[in-house]
């Protein structure tokens, strides 16, 4: 069966055209649009694979595997034909593989051991907007490539809510804008701030949702796997009563168990999850959000070297991806367990991890590719303290 159409398709060829021309190229692409999927379909079929492979870099294993995956599906094979991946502890490749789904970590190491990445003819970094430490350092040492040894390297930077404008003038660049996501999705905020507990929030918000449609799965936003536990226990009387499956998404599970979560299943289904379902993981059936509007926070003191994680509230744009969940496949609905001011109020972005980690081992990384941090193209540079420490 031909793959269903998506709002990114009227661009593929200007995507194309323009990395021809450029050598890279920024695409800007809100939740469902379908660049993840649709844009490396189109390197490979504009001959963009022909001198070499296609990495598409994501930020976590799951939506790596799941991305692969269904870009395999829809050339009608199976994953590690002309479409494969690589993660931690798992592979799926050929001699035919032409695209390769990667995460951040695998991208690294492979920049280590063969620096000019030979045999890769463009790397495409998807959901750039989470600015995650290894995926600028990723960003700023293929930049570094592409002004030395590769200047025939393709470059492709995709997110939904990134601020387009700097990656742009970083690289060069042209941005190309997608239409919005293929549903509306009616977005509802509290009414005042609730001093209840959070589990007894999203056990509100789910019966709402239950009570009043619309009908199909529930992804609920929740900041850790303590506060996942705590709303499955608050749950359960509820989904006894409505015989529903709360299932549990969180980077601490196994990786089949993750993939079993975002499988459909035969009973309607409440998924509690981390910021793990954020980005490019489809959840078949999900027309329904619940944002707790937090998330764990990762930060590191550079006077002091210690790492912490705390509890702290998402972004602007966070809160958009998370919204955009319920309409990837049909008209969808979600419930902020926040104020509208309380959203207003917050930044635009999240700050990029290289102003917040410790940066031993980035500086160890930058070392072993032959250069210094404070060398490095960067599109944020490392805090001065940060690099001294």
């Amino acid at each position: 069966m031909p793959a269903r159409a998506l709002p990114i398709d009227p661009l593929l060829p200007d995507v194309v055209a323009a990395l021809g021309m450029h050598g890279a190229v920024v695409i800007q692409a809100p939740p469902g649009a379908g660049k993840t999927t649709r844009v490396p379909q189109a390197l490979l079929a504009a001959g963009n694979a022909d001198t070499g492979e296609v990495l598409v870099l994501q930020p976590r294993r799951l939506p790596t595997l799941l991305a692969a995956r269904r870009v395999a599906e829809e050339l009608g094979e199976e994953p590690g034909e002309r479409v494969g991946y690589a993660v931690r502890f798992e592979e799926r490749s050929s001699a035919r593989t032409r695209v390769r789904f990667v995460t951040e970590g695998v991208l690294l190491r492979r920049l280590l051991s063969a620096p000019t990445l030979p045999g890769v003819a463009c790397v495409v970094l998807d959901e750039f907007h989470e600015r995650h430490l290894d995926g600028d350092l990723a960003l700023a040492l293929l930049t570094r490539l592409r002004r030395g040894a590769r200047p025939d390297l393709g470059l492709v930077v995709m997110s939904a809510t990134l601020d387009a404008a700097p990656v742009a003038m970083h690289l060069g660049a042209p941005i190309l804008t997608s239409e919005g996501r293929c549903f509306e999705v009616a977005i509802e905020h509290a009414e005042r701030p609730s001093e209840r507990p959070l589990d007894e929030q999203v056990m509100h918000a789910v019966r709402r949702i239950l009570r009043e449609g619309p009908a199909g799965d529930v992804l609920v936003f929740l900041p850790g796997a303590a506060e996942i536990r705590r709303a499955g226990e608050a749950l359960a009387e509820t989904a006894a009563a409505h015989a529903l499956d709360v299932l549990a998404l969180h980077g601490e599970l196994p990786l089949a168990e993750q993939a079993r979560v975002v499988r459909p299943g035969p009973r309607r289904k409440v998924i509690l999850s981390t910021n793990v379902a954020e980005t490019s993981v489809t959840i078949e059936g999900v027309t329904a959000v619940v944002d707790s509007g937090l998330a764990r926070l990762a930060a590191c003191s550079p006077w002091t070297g210690l790492p912490s994680l705390s509890l702290g509230r998402v972004s602007q744009a966070s809160a958009t991806q998370r919204a955009g969940r319920a309409g990837r496949l049909a008209p969808g609905r979600a419930l902020r367990l926040y104020t509208r001011a309380d959203h207003d109020a917050r930044a635009a972005h999240d700050a990029p991890e290289v102003r917040r980690l410790h940066l031993a081992e980035a500086t160890l990384l930058t070392l072993g590719a032959g250069t210094t941090a404070r060398a490095l193209p960067w599109l944020d540079a490392p805090p001065e303290a940060a690099l001294v420490a």
